[in-house]
C-alpha cells in the first residue's frame, strides 16, 4: 500500500469517525441504540485494522497475552499505538521488543511493601 493510499484511507476514517460522533451527539444521548452499537463496532474494527497494520505478529501475541491478565493495560497500549500511528510517528511495524518497552512505560508503578519484624 503506497503512502498516498494510506493517507487517503486515514482521511476517510477520520471523516467517518466525525460523522459518527455528530450522529451520536445529534441524538441528545438518547439516539438509536442500534446505531450506537454499530458505531462502536465500526470504531473497534478500525482500531483492530490499525493494530494489524502497526504491530508485528510477535507484538500482537504479546499484547493478547497481556490482555488476558491486565485488560486495562492492554487497552491503554492499544490507544497509544493507534495515536502514534495516526500522528505518523510509527514508520514500520512495532516488533516484540518495542512492545515490551511500550508495556513497561505504560505499566503502573508497582507498590512494594517492606515488612520488618522486631
Amino acid at each position: 500500500m503506497s503512502q498516498d493510499d494510506e493517507e487517503r484511507l486515514e482521511e476517510l476514517r477520520q471523516q467517518k469517525m466525525e460523522k459518527l460522533k455528530e450522529q451520536q451527539q445529534g441524538g441528545g444521548g438518547q439516539g438509536n441504540p442500534e446505531a450506537q452499537q454499530q458505531a462502536q463496532q465500526q470504531a473497534e474494527q478500525q482500531k483492530q485494522a490499525m493494530l494489524r497494520q502497526y504491530l508485528s505478529d510477535g507484538a500482537r501475541r504479546r499484547l493478547n497475552s497481556v490482555r488476558m491478565s491486565k485488560p486495562d493495560l492492554a487497552e491503554r497500549v492499544e490507544q497509544q499505538v493507534v495515536a502514534l500511528g495516526r500522528s505518523g510517528r510509527i514508520q514500520d511495524q512495532l516488533d516484540e521488543e518495542q512492545m515490551k518497552s511500550l508495556l513497561r512505560e505504560l505499566k503502573p508503578d508497582e507498590q512494594s511493601f517492606n515488612i520488618s519484624r522486631r
